[in-house]
């Protein structure tokens, strides 16, 4: 396999800044960040920062200023940026509820002359366009940062997305209600042994309510919650 290439990060990017006004050679630029030499010497030609509004003297290669170039040229030559009615048609669909890999098998089964991959539609939604139109909420796991392609898989959760607390009605979810509960069990450390203790809040008036609890079972902690909310007023 042939080495894999990696963009140049901010951080390298300041690094060429500072060596570069230092009149640091480009080899030994490239040596010190690993990178080939040609590599940084297109990265200078590339992202020179120039303007006939200023005088030549202040003309240069700035970190900050190359990543700005290098992100808004990305951004550009984004296939989804480039058709905007293509755009317009897997956003559609995203807050429908389609996953990015059924709109990219279902535009290949239709035949379309036009298409994107499920990755393609992914980077678009975690791109800063994206972010700002907050795509990610409409994704089944509704994740706000993208898990790294490669990483390990996460462990099945516990309890059904349906029953999550991103689905609860309105009504309890801005606090209109009274009448709902949030309950939370609070461990403290080994040494003070398996006690705990159960933390009853009411959303709207937040009255509380403390439970003591030998051991954290389910059964004596559920039947504690529920006899407390029995016997209140």
């Amino acid at each position: 396999m042939g080495a894999v290439y990696t963009q140049l990060s901010l951080q390298e990017r300041r690094k060429i800044e500072t060596w570069w006004h230092a009149n640091v050679p480009v080899r030994e630029i490239a040596r010190v960040l690993k990178r080939h030499k040609s590599t940084i010497f297109r990265e200078i030609k590339r992202n020179f920062w120039a303007d006939d509004a200023f005088p030549k003297k202040y003309a240069g290669y700035f970190g900050h200023a190359a990543q700005l170039q290098t992100d808004r040229r990305r951004s550009v030559q984004r296939k989804l940026i480039r058709h905007p009615d293509l755009c317009k048609t897997v956003i559609a669909r995203i807050k429908q509820g389609w996953t990015p890999e059924q709109i990219g098998n279902r535009m290949i089964y239709e035949g379309a002359k036009l298409r994107v991959c499920q990755e393609t539609i992914y980077r678009y939604i975690y791109s800063k366009e994206g972010m700002d139109q907050e795509l990610w909420w409409y994704l089944p796991e509704h994740r706000k940062a993208r898990r790294p392609r490669r990483a390990r898989k996460r462990q099945k959760p516990k309890f059904d997305r349906d029953v999550g607390i991103l689905f609860r009605p309105d009504d309890v979810a801005h606090r209109r209600q009274f009448g709902h509960w949030e309950a939370d069990l609070v461990l403290f450390k080994q040494r003070f042994g398996q006690s705990n203790v159960t933390s009853l809040v009411e959303r709207v008036s937040r009255f509380t309510v403390l439970l003591k609890n030998p051991n954290k079972r389910t059964k004596p902690v559920m039947g504690r919650i529920m006899k407390a909310l029995r016997d209140l007023p």
